[in-house]
């Protein structure tokens, strides 16, 4: 054993109360994400009283790992007084709160290497778990109690600072929202497809429009550990382009796959697996160009007659989701068949190109928050995830 280290048994015991009342409020369920969530289990017919109380302040963890994609799920009752879980489930709690703080020892769970040791110390035939005596013989530093408190201070700090940059960057983009809507939804020819706005195909509105490369030309052994980023689902899952999980390919791969570089006032959308995520590429970026995935493709704006801000938000509206999933292929991987030729061919509403320009004066102002707000967050989450790498040493 490390020195410093101690045995998690020495402080932590089960707890088994059972929901005797019949109670059926709060029912929970543990995400390999190591929060509680609202159970989703069917419950007609359910006989509660086999379920078990877990209390706040109280650990609960799922001891099957073979079916979490590597992860073990576990998480600390805070959000509620008590609530209810599958009695399958292993409920405990910390002996002593001077000893060892439940805050401290979730930091503890939550590091992705302990995921791995969960992993490793699983075992079974039909399904591995990781068992009571196996969670009891878990070897961790457990500094002063003071000590405890200002590493767990430290990084609520720091998550609660990402959780205020998420919620004002959620009401910078419905206001956003809320302009395009008033701006244009309110406007006669918005949703009349005889009126002008919709006399052109899309295509006459783009500069570029370009594929992904096929995965034959980005195989596994073509990633690096610095160079070029490689866009993937988890990047186009907002607005703006997210900056975190890339890989990444050397300056030459880069080169040959020019066609499918996206710069800053691109689009990138999801045509494949997860359809019609929509993000742009914004100006303020940690890099000068990223080469989307074979999942992807990308548009290009004529700014003359099309702002990308503009195709950004449309394709956010309900009317632009369903326009641009109209050609769902339903069989086999959702995907949108022949994406590039399809774009071009569809009609949506492009209003003037001054009526673009005066609503984009507000819109873009706005998104330059958005970004400058996501930028800090991914450099908190580098914090956060460096402090909780950090416990180990």
């Amino acid at each position: 054993m490390k020195e410093g280290y101690r045995l998690l048994g020495d402080f932590i015991r089960q707890v088994d109360v059972r929901n005797t009342d019949g109670k059926e409020e709060n029912l929970l369920g543990v995400s390999v994400q190591k929060m509680f969530i609202p159970s989703i289990a069917n419950t007609v017919g359910t006989d509660f009283t086999k379920y078990k109380v877990v209390k706040r302040g109280q650990f609960t963890y799922i001891p099957d790992t073979s079916r979490r994609g590597d992860k073990i799920g576990i998480a600390l009752l805070t959000d509620y007084d008590e609530g209810l879980v599958s009695n399958i489930y292993t409920v405990f709690e910390v002996k002593d709160e001077n000893e060892l703080l439940p805050e401290y020892l979730m930091l503890w769970f939550s590091r992705p290497e302990f995921d791995r040791y969960a992993r490793f110390k699983s075992h079974g035939s039909v399904r591995e778990i990781m068992d009571w005596d196996e969670m009891c013989k878990v070897e961790l530093p457990v500094p002063s109690i003071d000590k405890q408190r200002s590493i767990v201070k430290a990084y609520q700090t720091i998550t609660e600072r990402i959780e205020l940059k998420r919620r004002i960057n959620d009401n910078l983009v419905e206001l956003c929202k809320t302009e395009f809507m008033r701006t244009f939804a309110t406007h006669p020819e918005y949703r009349d497809e005889q009126s002008d706005w919709f006399s052109h195909p899309l295509g006459k509105s783009l500069s570029r429009v370009a594929m992904g490369p096929f995965g034959s030309n980005i195989k596994t052994d073509c990633f690096v550990d610095h160079g070029v980023p490689v866009l993937n689902g988890d990047n186009i899952s907002g607005y703006l382009l997210s900056e975190r999980s890339f890989r990444y390919v050397e300056e030459e791969k880069a080169s040959q796959l020019k066609n499918s570089i996206a710069v800053s006032g691109d689009i990138v959308i999801t045509h494949r697996g997860t359809l019609g995520q929509v993000a742009l590429v914004p100006d303020k970026t940690k890099f000068d160009r990223y080469v989307i995935s074979q999942s992807q493709f990308l548009l290009t704006c004529d700014q003359c007659t099309l702002l990308p801000e503009y195709i950004l938000f449309y394709f956010h509206t309900d009317a632009g989701r369903r326009k641009l999933l109209a050609n769902d292929n339903t069989t086999g991987v959702p995907s949108i068949a022949k994406p590039t030729s399809y774009i071009k061919a569809l009609h949506i509403p492009i209003p003037p190109i001054e009526l673009q320009q005066n609503w984009a004066v507000l819109v873009r102002a706005t998104l330059a928050a958005v970004a400058d707000n996501n930028l800090e967050m991914e450099k908190l989450t580098g914090f956060a995830q460096t402090l909780l790498s950090g416990l180990s040493r």
